[in-house]
């Protein structure tokens, strides 16, 4: 079914004018107990200790690259351990990050669950901010940390509460669909959350006959399409899918008819007509692990590909690239630094909490 609408900023006369929509930011917080800088040389034991752990990575990381890297991941997880500390890392991080100091890694789905089982009394959130406050709703008496608070995402920064409560005037009555990719603040104004990994259940899970869908548009026009229920949506956009093109995936059935395409649905409707397969990060790491084709475009960030080639080698990997700057905010160095000093903590206002987790906790417990 068709949108049967699309709203902005702009559609509302009586937005709050001047109204910056930035990317939220931990709020500065007493260092905890700031343990001493490790040695980061290259050595014997160092090679030995990572050597497992480049065994993950050598189809994408060159051999000459390694011994820089190394030291400090070997570092990461010596200390995380002292520390008592658990690394989530979302799919679109760099390898040397996702394979050689993750502990749990994942789609926004995946590290939501996960979240809510972890035992360790720190969580460093590898990725974006919207999913460290996740994180910390979900565990609200731990410690939760980004390694660089200024990771934000151009979805996330589309839309404020302001703006869910704007929609809620205009639509009486219509339930709200936030994606994952939103500030705590947003999530405590609407009904549920949602990843793409279960966008059309959670919305049919809502048994209306229409539903107010945000702030993805493109995500927004792929539900439609696989619904009944009539959806209203946001003119949000992730920046690295939008910049893909149909023309582009053409052009590599041109030159090779044989490549399999797949692509995230947070893409343009005219990249996902020309893909073999739609899905979220989840679902298209599987469909790879599944068919084993012999060339493969993944239309997603580039970290993804990488993440996917060092587990999957003889699956050839073409690459239209586009990197999130946001997710490559985070290094191992800024990892290391946070572990050592507990810095960027995350925190929410406990009652702004509270509205927001129930939401992301009716998602989680949604049943399939």
């Amino acid at each position: 079914m068709p949108i049967t609408g699309i709203y902005g900023p702009d559609d509302f006369a009586n937005r709050p004018q001047g109204q910056l929509i930035t990317p939220p930011r931990a709020v500065p917080v007493p260092a905890g107990p700031t343990w001493p800088v490790p040695s980061l040389e290259w050595t014997p034991q160092v090679e030995r200790a990572t050597a497992p752990l480049y065994e993950r990575v050598k189809h994408v990381i060159p051999p000459i690259e390694w011994p820089l890297m190394a030291p400090t991941i070997n570092a990461i997880n010596e200390l995380k351990r002292a520390r008592g500390a658990v690394i989530l890392a979302h799919n679109y991080q760099a390898p040397e990050i996702f394979h050689c100091v993750a502990d749990i890694g994942g789609d926004s789905l995946q590290l939501a669950v996960e979240a809510t089982k972890v035992k360790a009394d720190i969580i460093v959130q590898c990725g974006v901010h919207f999913m460290a406050e996740t994180s910390k709703l979900l565990n609200p008496d731990k410690t939760v940390l980004i390694p660089d608070s200024r990771a934000g995402c151009s979805l996330a920064a589309s839309i404020t509460g302001a703006d869910v409560r704007l929609l809620r005037e205009r639509f009486p009555g219509v339930p709200v669909v936030a994606y994952v990719n939103t500030s705590a603040e947003v999530k405590a104004e609407v009904d549920i959350c949602c990843t793409s990994s279960n966008a059309v259940q959670v919305v049919e899970s809502l048994n209306a006959p229409s539903v107010i869908f945000l702030p993805d548009r493109y995500l927004a026009t792929y539900v439609a399409s696989k619904t009944d229920v009539k959806i209203i949506a946001w003119k949000g956009a992730c920046e690295v899918h939008e910049r893909f093109t149909g023309e582009e995936l053409r052009s590599f059935r041109e030159a090779d008819p044989s490549v399999q395409i797949i692509a995230h649905p947070e893409c343009p409707p005219d990249v996902l007509a020309e893909a073999d397969f739609t899905g979220s990060t989840a679902h298209m790491i599987n469909w790879v692990r599944a068919k084993r084709p012999r060339r493969l475009v993944m239309i997603t960030e580039c970290s993804m590909a990488d993440n996917v080639r060092a587990e999957l080698p003889d699956v050839e990997m073409l690459r239209p690239c586009n990197l999130c700057p946001h997710m490559k905010r985070i290094t191992l160095a800024n990892i290391l630094e946070s572990l050592l000093t507990l810095r960027e903590e995350v925190t929410i206002d406990p009652a702004l909490a509270e509205r927001a987790r129930r939401s992301v906790e009716r998602m989680i417990n949604l049943k399939n």
